[in-house]
């Protein structure tokens, strides 16, 4: 169910979203609300923007090599959090697509906050007063996300479908333009026209590809 009545509208996205190509899974997760449950404690944002990997062509993607240790979250299921740890101090979120063994996920880059902004703004930054640079900062990127609505590696295969982490149906705001561009920050695969994000929204974490 809908975590509260500002959502009450939205359904939460069953598995038969997840299990398609992540080519159309990725820009059609544009405008859903991503949401995480800590307790009582509601924290969500809308999806602003997306990048799509699958290991079966991508250079790029963790699973292009195989199943590993790392990567097994890819090939588990379909709607599946994939959390991996990047850099020596940073996690990122996907959702993985496609279905058992196809090695899909959908970097989830950009979020507008929507639902516990004090709770985001102190996992994120220690305190809850934002100041409006600080706001724009909170969750336009996929590190930042993770750090904002306090996911790990705890977090690391959560099924989507289930009561703690979930996505929500909602529909992309009115007269909204997805751009498609290149993704960011890899060295393989970079011709790949897979990022998609919601045209001049802040909260997307670079404006060309």
């Amino acid at each position: 169910m809908p975590p509260d009545s500002r959502h009450s509208n939205f359904k939460k996205l069953q598995k038969k979203f997840y299990e398609r190509y992540v080519l159309n899974v990725a820009p059609d997760l544009l405008g859903k609300i991503f949401v995480r449950r800590i307790g009582n404690i509601i924290l969500s944002g809308r999806i602003v923007e997306t990048e799509a990997y699958d290991g079966k062509i991508d250079a790029a993607a963790h699973s292009y090599n195989g199943k590993t240790i790392r990567n097994a979250v890819m090939f588990e299921g379909t709607g599946l959090l994939y959390v991996y740890f990047t850099y020596g101090m940073h996690y990122c979120a996907n959702v993985v697509s496609g279905g058992r063994d196809q090695g899909q996920a959908v970097l989830i880059r950009g979020i507008e906050p929507i639902d516990g902004i004090t709770h985001l703004s102190n996992n994120r930054f220690g305190n809850i007063m934002l100041s409006n640079k600080q706001h724009l900062n909170l969750t336009n990127g996929p590190a930042k996300i993770c750090k904002a609505f306090n996911i790990t590696k705890e977090q690391n295969g959560i099924d989507l479908t289930g009561n703690s982490i979930y996505i929500l149906d909602a529909d992309l705001p009115p007269n909204s333009v997805i751009i498609k561009t290149t993704r960011i920050g890899i060295k393989k695969s970079v011709d790949l026209p897979w990022r998609f994000y919601i045209k001049d929204n802040p909260f997307v974490s670079k404006k060309s590809g």
